[in-house]
């Protein structure tokens, strides 16, 4: 099964979404938006920057 995005209303009454993969695992969540077009674009934000995001290890500050 593919993963999802997931938009829904916190305790808060703020707009978040969790992407979730396909065996129901949340594997990312997004901030707080103040509606929930904002979060859909928050979504289609994390979608254009993942498609051609690199991997890159990053060394723990000494």
């Amino acid at each position: 099964m593919a993963g999802k995005f997931e938009v829904y209303e916190d305790a808060g009454g703020k707009y978040r979404f969790r992407l979730k993969a396909g065996n129901g695992e949340i594997v990312a969540t997004g901030q707080g938006y103040a509606s929930k077009e904002a979060a859909h674009k928050g979504v289609d934000a994390v979608r254009r920057a993942a498609a051609d995001a690199n991997v890159v290890d990053v060394k723990a500050a000494a």
